[in-house]
């Protein structure tokens, strides 16, 4: 098979909620991925961190309340903070197994900024449930103080910010470069740090970016030949978990938008997922898009298995 050139979306919960959970995942999770890079493909990984941001909110949160000195954190430094140590957990256990199979490539963790449009209509309908539950007198406060607030299932109250669509890398030259002699990225991890320019000046923007949309628009701005979409799952369903499911191996776009005007993938879930694979394989002629789980990732690009979408 030729070499491609492929961005990885790993999903933040497969990584654990702690860092001894981490751990252990990003050594298993290495092992698929330098299976890629043996086969001679240029690998690109973008992860996600929900409960990795989830668990730094909460303890600054706790800091906070204990020491009001420590001051508020805004969810751009908690993101970044993410980056950063999901980061070299992941590089240090790549490198390791590369190590191990005598492959010398250098691998290299960015912190990336991703721009977001601050008229983006997400700002006016946050979605996107941040940080501990709360009580409600603990929720009204935080609602006057200006934060968004929902009650989740039954649990509590927690804050909720917008999530809107990535419209460029700010990093990407560096990354090209990065790329381009050969070194394994990780880069825009958890979707990015969501930041706009403003009179000359960047500005953090009090939101998070999907990681699914995030790793397409970077597919798209490195000209990826694949971006394979991981999840718990080897292949996309319509009718899931119904008596009529059925899995899919290939979709076109128009069959894609057709499931989901139908609404056969779940928002929290599936449909991000096939949304970004949709945009990036509608990018160009020949991009295509894998949805399937991590262990399968290197028969999925070898077409045995996974869904593919393609333009």
């Amino acid at each position: 098979m030729s070499k491609q050139k492929i961005v990885v979306a790993l999903g933040g919960n497969a990584l654990g909620n702690s860092a001894k959970e981490q751990r252990e995942a990003c050594q298993a999770t290495a092992k698929p991925i330098v299976d890629l890079i043996e086969q001679g493909h240029q690998v690109v990984i973008v992860h996600g961190n929900g409960p990795q941001v989830g668990m730094i909110n909460v303890a600054m949160d706790e800091a906070q309340k204990k020491n009001p000195k420590v001051g508020d954190m805004p969810i751009t430094e908690c993101v970044a903070m993410s980056q950063g140590y999901i980061g070299y957990h992941l590089q240090r256990f790549i490198r390791d197994e590369l190590e191990s199979r005598k492959i010398n490539k250098n691998v290299v963790t960015v912190v990336t900024e991703v721009l977001v449009d601050s008229n983006d209509p997400a700002f006016k309908k946050p979605t996107k449930p941040i940080g501990a539950f709360c009580t409600k007198e603990e929720a009204d406060k935080l609602a006057k103080e200006g934060h968004t607030m929902v009650e989740d299932a039954g649990r509590g109250y927690r804050r909720v910010v917008a999530s809107p669509k990535p419209i460029d890398i700010v990093q990407k030259n560096s990354i090209i470069k990065l790329i381009d002699a050969g070194d394994v990225v990780i880069t825009a991890g958890g979707g990015g740090i969501p930041v706009s320019f403003k009179d000359g000046k960047t500005v953090g923007e009090f939101a998070v970016i999907d990681k699914d949309f995030a790793s397409a628009k970077l597919a798209e701005i490195i000209d990826a030949d694949y971006l394979i979409i991981l999840t718990a799952v080897e292949k996309v369903a319509i009718n899931f978990g119904k008596p009529n499911e059925k899995w899919l191996s290939k979709l076109s776009i128009e069959e894609a938008n057709q499931y989901i005007s139908e609404g056969h993938f779940a928002p929290g879930s599936m449909l991000p997922k096939v949304e970004a694979a949709i945009k990036f394989a509608n990018s160009k002629e020949g991009h295509k898009a894998l949805i399937t789980s991590l262990e399968k990732a290197k028969d999925g690009i070898e077409g045995k298995t996974g869904t593919v979408i393609v333009k």
